[in-house]
């Protein structure tokens, strides 16, 4: 399963991951080098989430920056309890 979000497209992104030493000039040292660079990946925080889609529940991989922001609407936990209230035990 690609690494994806369903509303927005975020996937994965690739980046540099770069080592420095010394000390800063303005802290009495000669200045920061850069050492190596290292190529990384940035990967969306994705959620798996059952959300409304064309009025039915799907469940569908979802970034938190879409939850977050209200596009996605998520489906109710359970139909039966709307309709009847609450479950007395006993």
């Amino acid at each position: 399963m690609p690494r994806v979000c369903s509303i927005t497209g975020a996937k994965v992104r690739s980046g540099n991951r770069i080592s420095r030493r010394g000390k800063a000039k303005h802290l009495g040292g000669v200045g920061i080098k850069t050492t190596s660079v290292t190529k990384r990946t940035f990967a969306p925080n994705l959620q798996s989430v059952r959300a409304v889609v064309d009025g039915a529940p799907t469940r569908l991989t979802v970034s938190v920056r879409a939850i977050r922001s209200g596009k996605v609407v998520k489906a109710p936990r359970r139909a039966f309890l709307r309709k009847h209230g609450s479950i007395k035990v006993g």
